[in-house]
């Protein structure tokens, strides 16, 4: 047995030898870059934090500590010292989710895996601990350097520095290199004392005695801790948190146990709220990971199946942006992009690449995009903000009352919409049409295939009187779907083929549904029921187009992979009432609900998104109606 398999839950650690951890670390990151390579999933954070999360748990007491993880993408370590080590079906329907996860695991506090947010909720923990008087427990927050580039993050350091009695622990996981670490007995010292509390009652009657005496007492106050903290400022590079009012240790090697299992019992033992701040390599101990120069292998896809064919693949849809992107650029030198810390991932790397002062990366900072872009707009420039379409929740505020209100020409371009499979709830991108149809002012259109994606982006870059969304999915564009005709800017993709067969059915198909709803209405005119099929490309503001083609059907039916309650079903059905028209409405898309992780086709279909279950229900529809006769418009 490995000592890996004999880790069934945080205690197990504890009674590990310390000279038994090198080991132990080693069969971690050989587990994880076996099972992760294979299933896919976030290996470069995991390899980088084996030695820290091996500590942390060494250190305190989960759950009874609870220690919470910052986005979530690092906490496979987490999983497998508390008892999950089946990584099989990692990320997959039935199998351990890609971040933390309640459901799992009563170690595991929040599901919610948006940066930026940990301190916010280990803060509110310590202050419950405070208030019910549970002075045993300490809080645990784990955040990157890179999410402390987030707003919300410094709002959070903001409060807990105003708690000193409060028990809370952050551990900023710095990858990004920027600090060396500080090694040798003098830092060591120098951290003991400081997490001393007679060192801070020392200070307090120092400063209180001399502000006592006269004409002398505060300027010698003064000098004295001028000369502190210019002596900190030459050993130490991070006082700016101590300015703040917080303890601060550090810079710690990451990947030395040792090292992070003693500063973490020292800020443990102190009582208040404590930075501990730790030096990791993302990707360590696997040389391709170490030296992969985009990010050093943040998610690895799933290994392909032995003997899968390697025939040519769909370009993805990030691509197709990515390539666009650059087109415009060229011909467009008023067009700018901004990116919150995600540059690879959405595609805009090309476009910084070959305008590289036309491309802004404002940080893990959505709402600071979203009104910096204003303010590009209003300069006179066309920007385009690229972000996940689950991200843009965080700035909804900003889209209304900053871009909207004052009808800057700004493009949002929201990566990842609707349903996006392994990553589950929190990355799910089903909520963007729903808030961007309260939206005054703002049109939004969803590209079916890779030339609508191309022809679309430039469609919402020409728009100079307000702002703009385009949305489209992640994985691969799907063959596209040719228009028979182009009619008052809508695409007829399908007709009734006889004429005996009458304009039963009016198919809305909203972006890459467009597939999906052509081969039910093949379907279903194989049981004599005519059904036109019609992408509107932009689906906000209802095209009058398409109120007056459903004049023509006795049923209209939309069809989106995103949230029903406020979606393009929903608009659509509110003009069809504002027009009284003679129209039976029928909506298809997602439950407004948190869904669980797993395939994008698989939990479609378990949404009723499937040929069989729509073309079912449609026939339904029209079969009540068939009676009706069709309403000729005026």
């Amino acid at each position: 047995m490995t000592l890996l398999e004999s880790i069934n839950h945080p205690d197990d650690l504890k009674k590990l030898h310390p000279a038994q951890l090198p080991r132990l670390a080693r069969e971690i990151r050989e587990f994880l870059v076996r099972e992760v390579t294979r299933t896919g999933g976030h290996l470069g954070p995991n390899l980088g934090v084996v030695e820290l999360t091996v500590a942390l748990h060494r250190v305190f007491d989960s759950p009874d500590d609870p220690v919470f993880f910052d986005t979530g993408h690092q906490s496979y370590v987490h999983k497998l010292l508390t008892g999950r080590q089946d990584f099989s079906d990692l990320r997959q329907s039935g199998g351990l989710s890609g971040y933390p996860s309640r459901e799992e695991s009563e170690h595991d506090m929040v599901e919610n895996s948006h940066a930026s947010t940990a301190l916010s909720y280990a803060d509110g923990y310590a202050k419950a601990n405070a208030v019910r008087g549970r002075g045993d427990s300490t809080a645990v927050a784990v955040i990157g350097d890179g999410a402390l580039t987030g707003g919300m993050a410094w709002e959070a350091l903001n409060n807990i520095a105003a708690g000193q009695d409060r028990r809370l622990v952050i551990v900023v996981n710095d990858n990004g290199r920027s600090y060396s670490p500080t090694i040798g007995g003098l830092a060591d010292h120098l951290a003991s004392v400081r997490m001393t509390p007679a060192y801070e009652q020392a200070l307090g009657v120092v400063k209180a005695s001399l502000h006592r005496t006269p004409l002398v007492g505060q300027p010698l106050y003064d000098a004295l801790h001028g000369i502190k903290k210019g002596l900190k400022d030459a050993i130490q590079p991070q006082v700016m948190f101590e300015d703040l009012g917080l303890k601060y240790v550090g810079p710690i090697n990451g990947h030395d146990t040792a090292a992070v299992e003693s500063a973490l019992r020292r800020a443990k033992a102190f009582g208040g709220p404590v930075i501990v701040h730790c030096i990791t390599q993302k990707g360590k101990g696997h040389p391709p990971a170490e030296n992969h120069e985009e990010d050093q292998f943040h998610a690895v896809r799933a290994a392909a199946p032995t003997g899968a064919s390697s025939g040519p693949s769909r370009p993805k849809w990030t691509s197709v942006f990515r390539e666009e992107m650059v087109e415009v650029g060229a011909e467009r030198s008023d067009v700018v992009a901004i990116t919150a810390a995600m540059l690879y991932p959405t595609g805009l790397d090309a476009f910084a690449e070959a305008y590289p002062n036309r491309c802004f990366d404002v940080g893990i900072a959505e709402q600071h995009a979203a009104t910096s872009a204003a303010g590009l707009a209003m300069g006179g420039l066309h920007p385009v903000v690229a972000v996940y379409s689950t991200f843009l929740n965080r700035a909804f505020d900003q889209v209304l009352m900053d871009v909207a209100l004052h009808r800057t020409a700004v493009t949002f371009c929201l990566d990842r919409a609707g349903v996006t499979g392994p990553d589950g709830a929190s990355h799910h991108g089903m909520w963007d049409l729903s808030i961007l149809n309260l939206v005054p002012g703002l049109a939004v259109a969803v590209p079916r295939d890779e030339p609508r994606m191309r022809e679309l982006l430039r469609e919402a870059v020409a728009v100079d009187d307000g702002p703009t969304a385009l949305r489209y999915p992640t994985g691969s564009v799907p063959a596209e779907v040719p228009t028979l005709e182009h009619r008052d800017g809508l695409d007829i993709l399908h007709d009734p083929t006889t004429a005996e067969l009458d304009k039963d059915l009016l198919l809305v198909a909203v972006g890459p549904m467009a597939g999906l709803c052509r081969d039910v209405a093949e379907r279903l005119a194989q049981q004599g029921i005519g059904v036109t099929v019609v992408d509107p490309r932009w689906v906000k503001p209802v095209n009058p187009a398409l109120l007056r083609e459903a004049e023509r059907h006795r049923v209209l039916a939309v069809v989106e992979d995103s949230g029903r309650a406020g979606g393009v079903g929903d608009a659509v059905a509110r003009a069809v009432r504002e027009r009284d028209l003679d129209v039976a409405v029928r909506t298809f898309g997602v439950e407004q609900e948190f869904l669980r992780h797993g395939d994008r086709a698989e939990i479609l279909a378990e949404q009723g998104l499937s040929p069989q279950d729509l073309a079912r229900d449609l026939t339904a529809a029209v079969a009540k109606r068939a009676s009706d006769p069709v309403q000729e418009p005026a």
